[in-house]
């Protein structure tokens, strides 16, 4: 018996190593064309933002053997070895791509993967036309520019095409456009297609009828993509293809043109799961149909001009974990208590929508809320402390409302997951006193303007990581304190102190420190002593209405990112720095009025060059 078993495990380790070594080698030509691809681009991991530079495959290829089948990021065909796909999304690749590329001599190709790098504004390549079995395409958020080409309308087995969000500086200023093939061009001979997104894409259409072809579409996003016409003739579009309405479960259309009313057969679209028409020109009623989409787990539409109840069919969409209402024409009421079925929201935004009543309690139930939006209504009486509970919060604004009484500031900071917190312009007593061991969150932006809070909040001397604070229209007095140069130093972008009643900086450093600041507002208090120098970062300088004294420091004149500068009515005296005269390519407006200047005024601003406004003095 034993020798049979000796046999058979012989027998077996041969067939393992035969199979093993049957398995192809990718092919040297093959090889090649992912070298040479590679030693196209610089590997930017300094300069490129971390969501592009996750990890740079191509950097393994060289210690990853002579198998390409093996590298990072590449599949090839187990029975031929040809490389059939190739995912480079993340990597850190910077530099051109064109025609003449050596990836497009891997004609196998299946999927193609470039998302999330930095193309440098190229075109997109008429040679992906050549790679005729593609079924996925991504070539997402990676800094290509121009028109999309032609040639991509002959992948005629393309399952996935995913072209969005290819922007330059701003990012919500795409730098695509499909015009010349035009969107139905494109899509016409695309009829496998299951997912489509030309977000960031300028279209500039109507919505074209050869989509109703795609029936096969599960996901089709648009966003930004400047479509227009009214959003009824896109129905009626799909409204023959009964299998469309039956697997359609994304549909984001945020920020177009569409216009009109929402048509009631929207709630065909069954499956549907994710639903975004925010940012439009939608007006009427929101159609009860929709309350046939049970299975909605995202829906916004705010921004438009909803008019009619807040409808009571919210109540069915019990997986619903994303509402946006906001900023609509719905009728002021209570915040309506059908909302309380939806316990799965993480997000909940219905600012600028004139509701009344209390804040609801209910909604300090709902234990997975990560985003609250309350802002810029008219609620009424205290903010509950039960707020608390809400552990997993990030986000909270309740910004511009009537609330009232006596509110901890400990309260909130209990939530170790709150980054953005605005309890400004309301009726509310801020007490800002914390508990010596609190452990605190990381805050990013603070704003409690009109609080009536009368110290510094001490917790803020902890937090490296702000980048807003505003606490403007208080009653803090005396100094402003010498811990406060030390707090996030690094990160802070906006800080606002104006109209309290501050009097002076306790040990001031000789220019102020935050490395990244881009505007200070300090003005509309009492405060004495010299004028602080702001980093060199610094846009906006605002220090109207105090009681500074002394000259300007040259020092201002390394100040070249200044925009605007209002020093008025305080007691600064001296020559006017002649080097303000060389801001005037970025210096929009400068206010010196109501001070002691003395001396010559430069001559470019006595002659009106490049200086749109300006207040000299009385």
């Amino acid at each position: 018996m034993g020798q049979y078993l000796i046999y058979f495990l012989l027998y077996f380790q041969l067939s393992t190593l035969s199979f093993l070594s049957a398995q192809p080698l990718c092919h040297e030509d093959e090889r090649l064309a992912l070298l040479q691809f590679k030693e196209s681009f610089i590997i930017d991991k300094i300069n490129t933002s971390a969501d592009r530079c996750v990890f740079p495959k191509v950097d393994q290829w060289k210690f990853q053997g002579v198998d390409c089948c093996s590298w990072e990021g590449v599949e090839c065909d187990h029975n031929t070895g040809y490389v059939i796909s190739l995912n480079l999304s993340k990597s850190c690749l910077h530099g051109s791509i064109n025609s003449s590329s050596s990836l497009f001599r891997l004609v196998h190709l299946e999927k193609l993967n470039l998302a999330f790098n930095n193309f440098s504004y190229s075109e997109i390549p008429s040679a992906l036309g050549n790679l005729s079995r593609l079924t996925y395409l991504n070539l997402s958020y990676s800094s290509f520019s121009g028109q999309i080409p032609f040639a991509i309308s002959k992948l005629s087995k393309l399952s996935t095409l995913d072209l969005s969000l290819n922007s330059g500086v701003n990012p919500s200023e795409g730098l695509l456009e499909l015009k010349r093939p035009d969107m139905k061009s494109l899509v016409q001979n695309l009829t496998r297609l299951t997912y489509l997104d030309l977000s960031l894409v300028d279209v500039s259409s109507p919505i074209p009828s050869v989509l109703a072809n795609l029936t096969s579409l599960t996901s089709l996003s648009c966003h930004n993509c400047k479509l227009f016409g009214k959003f009824r003739k896109m129905f009626s579009i799909y409204q023959t293809f009964s299998s469309l309405s039956s697997q359609l479960k994304v549909l984001s259309i945020w920020m177009t043109n569409f216009s009109g009313e929402v048509p009631a057969s929207i709630g065909n679209l069954h499956s549907l799961e994710f639903l975004a028409l925010s940012h439009c020109k939608f007006t009427g009623l929101l159609p009860p149909s929709l309350g046939n989409l049970t299975k909605i787990t995202h829906l916004g539409v705010e921004n438009n001009s909803f008019r009619g109840d807040v409808p009571s069919f919210l109540s069915n969409f019990t997986n619903l974990e994303f509402l946006s209402l906001g900023n609509n024409q719905f009728h002021a009421s209570e915040i309506p208590s059908s909302l309380e079925n939806l316990i799965h929201l993480e997000r909940l935004d219905l600012a600028q929508s004139s509701f009344t009543g209390c804040f609801p309690t209910w909604l300090t139930n709902f234990t997975q809320l990560r985003f609250i939006d309350l802002g810029f209504n008219e609620l009424q009486g205290e903010l509950p402390s039960s707020i608390a509970r809400l552990k997993n919060l990030q986000y909270l604004d309740m910004n511009s409302n009537n609330l009232s009484g006596v509110v901890e500031l400990n309260t909130f900071l209990q939530l170790q997951n709150l980054e953005f917190l605005s309890l400004s312009n309301n009726k509310l007593s801020v007490l800002s006193k914390t508990s010596a061991n609190a452990s605190l969150p990381k805050l990013v932006k603070l704003r409690l303007a009109s609080c009536n809070l009368t110290i510094f909040p001490d917790f803020l001397r902890n937090q490296e990581g702000l980048q807003i604070l505003d606490l403007s229209f208080n009653h803090i007095h005396g100094q402003i304190p010498k811990w406060l140069w030390e707090m996030s130093r690094k990160s802070l972008l906006l800080i606002n102190l104006s109209h309290n009643s501050l009097t002076s900086f306790e040990e001031p450093p000789l220019v102020l420190p935050w490395s990244s600041l881009m505007r200070i507002d300090i003005g509309n208090n009492m405060l004495q002593g010299s004028l602080p120098i702001p980093p060199l970062s610094t846009a906006v300088y605002l220090v109207s209405n105090n009681s500074l004294g002394g000259e300007i420091s040259p020092l201002f004149c390394n100040v070249t990112s200044l925009q605007v500068l209002d020093l008025s009515d305080n007691n600064l005296s001296g020559m006017i720095p002649q080097c303000l005269a060389n801001f005037s390519n970025s210096l929009a407006i400068l206010n010196l009025y109501a001070n002691n200047f003395c001396g010559p005024i430069p001559s470019t601003w006595e002659s009106g060059n490049k200086f749109p406004v300006h207040q000299l003095g009385s």
